[in-house]
């Protein structure tokens, strides 16, 4: 709104002086053009006067009232088209600022769009109720069909269909969805009904907070920012004080009014700094409000000022590099079981399936995977740090770690098998037929798709390659960083572990930019220069712990941020030298020559609008596109 008045009242000005100036050029009696004049200073400069004189009130000096001084000094020596000119320029650009950004709090907005604002409620009676989504309360049920977005973040207890949630996960394909499975705010469903539990009040869904995220980086200020505001004061009173003098001074020599006070006016507008202060915050607050439509949600100015000056990269390995999903990679029956692969692996699964533990899923998808029937079980028990035990047609089927369970049997085989699946980085899982060992299976976590070239793009940006910090044994560490293309693993870490080796590699004298899940690696990402969490969905530690979240789970991401940020502050470098170059090359103008004062105006209001619109190039989609190489 603010914008669209500042257009208005620009508009408005530009109008009057373009009606009054052919009359005064055309020699009108001095009544018509006067007038119409008149309404232009009121017009362009109303606003900006209104403003300077609440910043004088608070004891704060500010640049929009020193142009309307300006252009009401030049109208008492009669220079009114030059003073109606400064107002016309001035009130422009500064719409243009306006509207420009506004851009970016538009963005910011725009993920407003993504929250639905009503939702299908029902009732105790079974009857539904259309409702405001901030009305609805954990426990609530709501009704999400076909086409429809969820009302709010909750688990599925009726129904099943497909989700396309790619506005909060990133993934490219609908997800299937059905009773247990965990839905969000925000996405949409595209077939089938489905109910809902609401388990989070809406204010606290992952996508407010992805928006509440935004809007709270957007009000920071980075550190460049702040320095330039606390200059930018005692600037302002060094320049009126300067002013003052290159018109008093003179007058002292005996030098005439007009021409004293007009070259004074001029060095004010001139050397006014008003390009400075506009030189840091768009390129910034562009770069955030970009980032978060891609998923990747910077959390301040500041934060994104640290992303940009890292210059080494830590990585976690269970949910950052790899997927933190096992999945099952090895099948390997014993000689002498008379089982094959999948007589092995369909007597595990019928034994895993009433487990929840995440190896149990990994068997029971492998299996389901492959077509093989799942057979009931009896008898089930499970041992935590041992595994499971169940009947299956009529035979004791145990599965588990095979160091708890090679205590029975004969371990020579059995043994070898597992450390040989050790050795490749696989979690093993060791199959016993009541009691004797049948085979072993071989569990490895998923490297991200996009995990190489994450690494090769984090390489290439801090030129080191980034090293691998976690908790997991070397085997496994070892497998997982040599397909991702990483040398410096360290492995075996506890939380505190890895805290002391990042301190370590900044004592060298490196910025480390920490990239974890956000869950153990808490630690780590608050004592790093700068954090960074894979958030999945949101987890509330990882909206909590780091500096920046990839809310879409996306390593490939990282690398395209750190390269925003640097593209950003590579602008507020260029944005500071045009501005100083202008300021310099006016003022000596100025001062060692005379400049026109249409001239210094459309000097110095058009640097300002530059750097203005140089900054908010980092809005477009092309800038996210070069970030991430494509």
């Amino acid at each position: 709104m603010l914008a669209l008045s500042e257009v208005r009242w620009a508009a408005a000005a530009l109008a009057l002086f373009a009606a009054a100036l052919p009359l005064h050029l055309l020699g009108a009696p001095a009544w018509t053009w006067g007038a119409l004049y008149a309404l232009t200073y009121a017009a362009g400069g109303w606003e900006p006067a209104l403003e300077g004189l609440r910043a004088l009130r608070e004891k704060r000096l500010d640049v929009d009232l020193l142009m309307v001084a300006a252009a009401l000094g030049a109208a008492a020596i009669g220079q009114v088209l030059d003073g109606a000119l400064l107002i016309v320029i001035f009130a422009s650009s500064g719409a243009l600022e306006a509207v420009a950004t506004a851009r970016t709090a538009d963005s910011v907005r725009g993920l407003l769009d993504l929250a639905p604002q009503r939702a299908c409620r029902v009732r105790a009676d079974g009857a539904e109720d259309v409702v405001p989504a901030a009305d609805l309360r954990p426990e609530d049920v709501i009704v999400v069909r076909p086409g429809e977005r969820v009302g709010a973040d909750g688990r599925v207890v009726a129904g099943a269909g497909e989700v396309d949630q790619a506005s909060i996960t990133g993934e490219p394909l609908p997800k299937a969805k059905q009773v247990g499975d965990e839905v969000f705010a925000g996405t949409v469903n595209g077939t089938g009904v489905l109910r809902v539990a609401v388990e989070r009040d809406p204010a606290d869904s992952v996508i407010a907070r992805i928006v509440a995220m935004v809007e709270e980086a957007a009000r920071t200020k980075a550190d460049t920012q702040l320095f330039i505001e606390k200059v930018e004061q005692r600037y302002s009173v060094g320049m009126v004080a300067a002013t003052l003098a290159l018109f008093t001074v003179p007058l002292l020599w005996g030098a005439a009014l007009e021409p004293t006070l007009l070259r004074a006016m001029t060095f004010m507008i001139v050397a006014s700094p008003c390009a400075l202060v506009l030189a840091t915050m768009p390129p910034m607050l562009a770069a955030i409000a970009n980032a978060g439509r891609h998923g990747v949600l910077v959390k301040s100015a500041r934060a994104l000022e640290r992303l940009a000056r890292c210059d080494r990269v830590a990585l976690d390995k269970t949910g950052t590099l790899t997927q933190g999903a096992p999945r099952l990679a090895d099948v390997r029956p014993l000689p002498g079981s008379g089982l094959d692969a999948d007589g092995l692996l369909g007597l595990a699964a019928a034994a895993e399936h009433p487990s929840e533990h995440p190896l149990a899923r990994a068997v029971v998808e492998a299996a389901r995977a492959r077509g093989l029937e799942i057979a009931p079980a009896a008898d089930f028990s499970s041992v935590p740090g041992r595994g499971v035990a169940a009947t299956v047609h009529g035979r004791r089927i145990e599965a588990g770690s095979p160091a708890r369970l090679l205590g029975r049997g004969t371990p020579g085989a059995a043994a070898a098998e597992a450390a040989s699946l050790a050795e490749r980085g696989r979690t093993a899982v060791l199959v016993l037929v009541d009691g004797s060992p049948a085979g072993l299976l071989g569990i490895s976590d998923r490297l991200r798709p996009d995990a190489a070239a994450a690494v090769a793009g984090l390489t290439e940006e801090t030129g080191a390659p980034p090293l691998l910090l976690t908790g997991d044994n070397p085997h496994a560490a070892e497998h997982a960083a040599a397909e991702a293309g990483i040398a410096d693993v360290r492995s075996g870490l506890l939380p505190a572990d890895k805290v002391a080796a990042i301190r370590a590699v900044e004592a060298d004298g490196h910025r480390v930019l920490m990239v974890g899940d956000g869950v153990n690696d808490a630690p780590a990402l608050a004592a790093a220069h700068t954090g960074v969490a894979m958030g999945g969905a949101g987890a509330d530690l990882a909206l909590e712990s780091a500096d920046a979240i990839v809310v879409r789970d996306e390593l490939a991401a990282v690398p395209a941020a750190v390269r925003l940020s640097r593209r950003a502050r590579r602008l507020v470098a260029q944005n500071l030298v045009i501005a100083g170059v202008f300021i310099a090359g006016l003022v000596a103008w100025d001062l060692a020559g005379t400049l026109p004062l249409p001239l210094a105006v459309a000097g110095h209001e058009g640097s300002t609008v530059l750097v203005a619109l140089n900054g908010l190039r980092l809005l477009g989609e092309g800038a996210w596109r070069r970030a991430r190489g494509r």
